[in-house]
Parts: C-alpha cells; structure tokens; sequence
C-alpha cells in the first residue's frame, strides 16, 4: 500500500468524510450490463488479487469509499485486515438477501445501507413500496444510514412527500428497466434489447430529481454503464454533466475496469476538475 494519497473533493455522510467518487462493484461482480460475454471476461480479470488492487489504486487516489454489496463482504474484510481503510455502503433487500442481512452488514462495519434498486422499483410499480418502510427502520435500528436505491425520478419524489426517515438516495441516472409497454408509449416502438434501454433524455429527468431534495444522492451508472466509454471525450462530458448537475453534497458512483487503462486515475482526475470548490 502506498504511502501517498492525493486529495479528492469529498462529501459528508453520517458525520463520516467520503470520496465524491465511490467506487463501485458492478465489474468487479461481473455485472456488465452490457453482454453476457463482457461479464465472463470481468469474472476472469477480477481474481482476487485484482480485487485488492484496485481497493489500493483507488485509496491512492484518495477514494476512500466503497459502494458494493453483501457478496463483497469477505474481500472487504481481507482489504481491511491488509491494512486498508475504506468507508463500506451496501445494497441490499430481505428479498434478495435473507432477514438476518442488516445485522450481517452492521457487523462488518457498514456505514450504509440503501435498499436495492431493483426491489424499490419492482414494489413502486405494484404501489407496494410502503412495504419497505420496516426494513429501513432496521438500518436505522442497527446505526447504519439508510438508504433507498432507485432507477426512477418517480421513487425520490414520492419518498420526498411522504418525509419518509432517509439519510440518502442511489440515484441511477438512467431509467434502464422500461417494460415493452412503458418503451411502446413513450418512444413508440421497441427498441433491443429492451431491458438494457439509455435513453440521453433521462439524466435531466434524475438530476431534477436530486436538486429537488435536500438528502444526499449518490448518482450511478453516469456512464450509462459503459456506453460512454469507448472514448474518452465521451466519458468526461457524462461525468462534467453529472458532477455540474448535482449538487455540492452528492457524489458520484463509477465502477472502474482497469485492464486496458487506467480508468482510477482518469475518473478521479475528472472528479477534481469538475467538482465545486466547497467540496474539497
């Protein structure tokens, strides 16, 4: 582990001091969102030597803030007993990972827990997201941040109204699970495939969103989950465009594939040019 940090802007959660740019763990979990393919190589580079080394360059660079899941515990634990220091956020849902997970997540040294995006979108939709509200107060109950994560504009506008007791949202900044129908009415077609659907007018639509509340937000997949990354130009136009979007407080999180450049260094210097003052 190196000795030299660099600076980061930063953001305050929990009283904690976090990165403005969080590392995710969507590569590192072969979760591409892009093929089937893609994932088997990242399952393929991300051994466990590799997981490690990232969660160094990233705290060389003064990323100090991990956003992963339940399934990462061990490597956190591993990263931590080798000596690094990383701030921990989670995803998780009773639906995806049993009744005992907020205990799990406490135990481990979790600051935060936001419940998974994929679960709040599914029950907003039935009209059943209400069906959260016990979860959350676990979080709560335990000492952690609570946390909802969302795909949709429409979730942090409710939970707004409702003054539901939250400490932050996961801000996806494109609404990428639209059924045929709601992808029918809207554009009037289908295009393919039609769950892994970015559309370039949804940022605006989240980021009004996000200015709206005073809670911090942690915007992700700003890059529309590798879309944007085949030149650079393009990746530092969606992370000039989010960081100027949000507000001072919120920050961004990026998962970072390192094997052909070096995207820690890339993404992080973007966050410094393009963060507000008060956030360094």
């Amino acid at each position: 582990m190196t000795s030299e940090i660099r600076s980061m802007p930063q953001i305050t959660l929990g009283g904690e001091r976090l990165s403005r740019l969080i590392l995710g763990a969507n590569t590192i979990n072969a979760g591409s969102h892009l093929s089937r393919f893609v994932n088997e190589q990242m399952r393929a580079y991300f051994d466990e030597a590799q997981v490690q080394a990232l969660l160094a360059a990233c705290g060389a660079q003064g990323i100090n803030t991990w956003q992963a899941g339940p399934a990462n515990l061990e490597q956190l634990r591993r990263y931590r007993e080798g000596g690094g220091e990383v701030h921990f956020i989670s995803l998780a849902a009773e639906a995806y990972n049993g009744p005992e997970i907020v205990e799990t997540l406490s135990q481990a040294g979790t600051l935060g827990v936001a419940h998974h995006g994929e679960v709040t979108d599914m029950l907003f939709k039935r009209g059943e997201i209400d069906s959260i509200v016990p979860f959350l107060q676990k979080i709560r109950d335990a000492g952690m941040q609570v946390g909802i994560s969302t795909h949709m504009p429409a979730v942090v506008d409710y939970v707004e109204s409702k003054g539901w007791d939250v400490d932050f949202y996961m801000t996806c900044v494109y609404e990428r699970h639209r059924t045929r129908e709601e992808l029918k009415a809207l554009l009037g077609y289908v295009p393919l495939p039609v769950r892994e659907v970015y559309l370039e007018e949804d940022p605006p639509r989240m980021y009004a969103a996000i200015q709206a509340t005073e809670r911090t937000c942690l915007a992700f997949k700003i890059l529309a989950a590798g879309r944007l990354c085949d030149k650079q130009e393009a990746a530092e136009a969606a992370f000039k465009a989010t960081l100027t979007a949000i507000k001072p407080q919120d920050g961004v999180i990026v998962g970072i594939y390192p094997r052909f450049e070096d995207q820690v260094s890339l993404d992080a210097d973007y966050v410094r040019r393009y963060s507000a003052p008060e956030t360094r």
